[in-house]
């Protein structure tokens, strides 16, 4: 029982650390989306959905490619003392780029829905355009954002095949609920993966219960 209290108690702080992570950028790349219709966005939303499409253990390669020892970035990390491959930050950075999409294109329609004329009052008013986002636009788009995050959230605690190629399997240091699943199940431990599976599960339907029931909300204001 203690192994499995750890296990989701890792699990879940990844998800959470890694959505926390992502929801900066994302706010501001899903804002930019909303607002811009210039040459190029559709190519930006593509590259931007390629996560979601691709295999995850392709996206793990890159991940791998880029962090590794040789790798630019990883080049860059070691001189600075800083160690990512199969450690638990890696474990967060591709639960983070898996999860990121998802945050962005909620976020985007949540931003879409807001009245561009509201914000333009505001800053008739004297408010900066900082401002105005903090406090017209954002809390109009707060239903977006919280179901991109919960969206974001839910697959963090589900990814696998980045994780595993950039991360490993490393029991107590980078396994998570679904890679403790696949270990359990190589190693002929069925029943304690069934267990584990249970657990996810249920985890799973209290985050995606959360971002239906937000959604809902969302759908009948928008309707009203």
């Amino acid at each position: 029982m203690e192994g499995v209290t750890a296990l989701v108690s890792f699990t879940l702080w990844v998800a959470a650390l890694a959505t926390l992570l992502i929801l900066p950028p994302g706010l501001a790349v899903a804002y930019a989306l909303a607002r811009w219709d210039g040459p190029g966005k559709g190519v930006v939303e593509t590259l931007l959905t390629l996560p979601l499409v691709l295999p995850p253990t392709a996206v793990g390669l890159v991940l791998l490619e880029l962090l590794g020892r040789n790798g630019p970035l990883g080049r860059v990390l070691d001189a600075w003392g800083v160690e990512v491959v199969f450690t638990p930050k890696a474990v967060v950075l591709a639960s983070a780029v898996m999860a990121f999409p998802l945050l962005v294109r909620s976020a985007r329609s949540g931003f879409e829905e807001v009245d561009p004329r509201l914000v333009a009052v505001a800053r008739t008013l004297g408010a900066s355009r900082t401002r105005a986002f903090f406090r017209v636009t954002l809390p109009l788009a707060w239903r977006g954002v919280l179901v991109g995050a919960l969206l974001a959230f839910s697959r963090a605690l589900g990814e696998f095949g980045a994780t595993v190629l950039v991360a490993g399997n490393i029991p107590g240091r980078t396994q998570t609920l679904s890679l403790a699943i696949f270990q359990r199940t190589q190693l002929g431990r069925d029943a304690e993966a069934l267990r584990l599976a249970g657990v996810a599960a249920l985890l799973a339907f209290v985050a995606v219960f959360a971002t239906e029931a937000v959604t809902r909300r969302r759908g009948r204001r928008v309707r009203a």
